[in-house]
């Protein structure tokens, strides 16, 4: 079992991290926060988290004060898991030095939907709905592969 003193590390690695990265950090640090450290960067950030992600958030409960940042920031950083979320950063980074393990989950990109924001605000609820199921058993899986 993991050592009580040390939390688990995750990172979620998106294009933009605007989005799916974004949501996925966040919901984690809520949700798993006393197990899990979740942190998320894009391989061409987009310098803003998207606002219909943050409200999907906070319909949740989720307050987010996430940042886009480039995936160099955490260079040198171990994790014990990195999991892309979506096909592009995924092709572009297939392995991450420090990582005891990669995974891919990907998600459709909310910020591609079509509409107007009620449209959009649905599909940024799907993409949350569906990271909130997802991650976990990812993360759990892990935990039990590990044997901690």
């Amino acid at each position: 079992m993991m050592n009580d003193s040390r939390r688990y590390r995750v990172l979620f690695l998106c294009t933009g991290n605007s989005c799916r990265s974004q949501m996925a950090e966040a919901i984690v640090n809520a949700r798993f926060g006393g197990r899990w450290l979740a942190v998320s960067a894009g391989t061409h950030p987009a310098g803003f988290v998207h606002p219909l992600a943050l409200a999907a958030l906070e319909e949740i409960g989720i307050r987010h004060q996430g940042i886009s940042k480039p995936v160099e920031q955490f260079s040198g950083q171990d994790f014990d898991l990195v999991v892309t979320v979506c096909d592009e950063a995924s092709e572009i980074c297939p392995v991450w030095p420090g990582a005891e393990r990669r995974v891919h989950s990907g998600f459709p990109d909310p910020a591609r939907a079509s509409g107007g924001e009620a449209e959009m605000l649905a599909a940024f609820r799907q993409v949350r709905d569906a990271i909130a199921q997802h991650i976990p058993a990812v993360l759990r899986q892990w935990e039990q592969a590990t044997d901690r």
